[in-house]
């Protein structure tokens, strides 16, 4: 027996390393269950449904500027000619454009034929004259001349027919299912039409974009060659929070105003169309604006940075990290129904080091009773290196010998192989000493 108690020492103390080894890399399933990241969003249930209100147009939106949220919808989705509402998505390509430094508001565009025989509502441009882009604007924004709208078209593209294909393409891109254009500036044809949830979200993201677009819309009057116009859109000398944005007319359809407007830092988006005058088609936009302003409430639940809990950290240098907001997270709802507005934070109960500034933890759910209204991802608010080896085997084995179920299954299936491999050397020791006391 003596003669074997080197060979036994070394398989035990390879036994009793490798269960040492185990102990402090841990089996993966276990470190998984300390590190587990939290459950992700679940499918939430439909927003909140738009109010319905008695408009005297055919079709109408109210919606949030900021989050997209659509307030008021009468038959929202009814196809109907876009008219000059056309020449915003124009106008979106033009500063587009600008914005990639393709084009300068000093340019000088040419003014050709074709854009000075344009009929319709006009600014005045002549032929073979050189205008520069910042005049050409406040014509389209202001006036509404097609004449403008032309001259800018083929100087971006080359012909009307390529630049209606370019707003398409920005159309669809923006997530206007329901609108097709063939113009830059809206005179009828039979395969053009929108819809005033389309132009709700064209306008959303024209002023999102390009919000120093405004400086033109707002403005009451333009005078060029001498020939003083007037904005069409009555709402900017009847109420000084609109200041934007496009109203438009055909007969198959009537009267149409996109109106925009700002009360203490909230911007709502009114579309009206199909009006049967000027005068309704502002009293029913500013229906819109009013109602919502009224019977809305914009909350701000979550703010980027806010702190919003403590986890404890596992094997790190620091035994906790502190929660924050990813964003911002503004809500809108019924002004009687804010108080019930509640945020729900979805965490692990702890995390394992190392951590990053900004690491994803979880998530928080903005909800209105049973309907989802935001999600904002929370993360770290800063760095959590990893703990040195002693830190980290002394928190392992703690976290381990926490769960006895899965300290006794980890000790029993590490011991096995041990008691195994010991038992065999005593067997084969036994019948070595019979071996040697028969030679004997």
């Amino acid at each position: 027996m003596i003669a074997h108690t080197p060979r036994l020492g070394k398989v035990v103390a390879a036994g009793l390393g490798g269960l040492l080894l185990v102990l402090v890399l841990g089996l993966p399933w276990a470190a998984a269950r300390v590190s587990a990241s939290p459950s992700s969003p679940q499918e939430s249930p439909p927003p909140l449904p738009p109010h319905q209100l008695p408009i005297n147009a055919k079709s109408a939106v109210l919606m949030d500027a900021h989050t997209g949220q659509v307030l008021v919808a009468y038959r929202e989705t009814l196809r109907l000619p876009p008219a000059s509402f056309a020449k915003l998505l124009t106008l979106y390509l033009v500063f587009d454009t600008l914005r990639h430094g393709k084009l300068r508001l000093d340019d000088e565009i040419y003014v050709s034929k074709k854009a000075w025989r344009t009929g319709g509502s006009r600014m005045f441009i002549e032929v073979g004259s050189k205008v520069p882009l910042r005049e050409l604007i406040k014509g389209i924004a202001v006036v509404s001349g097609n004449d403008a709208c032309v001259a800018v078209a083929e100087h971006l593209y080359g012909s009307t027919e390529l630049f209606a294909q370019a707003m398409n393409t920005l159309a669809a891109s923006i997530g206007m299912r329901h609108s097709h254009f063939t113009n830059p500036h809206g005179l009828p044809d039979e395969n053009q039409y929108t819809t005033a949830l389309d132009m709700a979200l064209l306008a959303r993201s024209y002023l999102a974009n390009f919000p120093e677009a405004l400086q033109f819309h707002s403005m009451q009057e333009y005078t060029y060659a001498g020939i003083r116009q007037h904005n069409r859109n009555g709402l900017l000398r009847k109420d000084p929070s609109v200041d934007g944005l496009k109203t438009g007319y055909i007969a198959e359809a009537g009267y149409h105003l996109l109106a925009t407007a700002k009360r203490d830092g909230w911007r709502l988006i009114a579309v009206v169309m199909g009006a049967e005058s000027p005068s309704i088609r502002e009293t029913e936009a500013l229906k819109l604006l009013n109602y919502g302003y009224r019977h809305f409430v914009r909350l701000m639940p979550l703010r980027a940075g806010e702190p919003l809990a403590t986890l404890p950290v596992w094997k790190g240098k620091r035994g906790q990290v502190q929660v924050v907001a990813g964003h911002d997270a503004p809500v809108v709802v019924p002004r009687e129904d804010s108080p019930q507005v509640r945020k729900i934070l979805v965490l692990p109960t702890e995390v394992t080091a190392p951590l990053r500034q900004g690491q994803p933890l979880g998530h928080a759910e903005i909800r209105l009773g049973t309907a989802l209204l935001h999600t904002v991802p929370l993360q770290a608010a800063e760095v959590v290196p990893r703990a040195g080896l002693p830190t980290v085997l002394a928190h392992h084995l703690y976290l381990l010998g926490r769960d006895h179920t899965t300290l006794l299954l980890l000790l029993s299936g590490s011991m096995l192989p041990l008691v195994a491999l010991f038992a065999l050397l005593s067997m084969r020791g036994r019948r070595r000493r019979r071996s040697t006391r028969f030679t004997l």
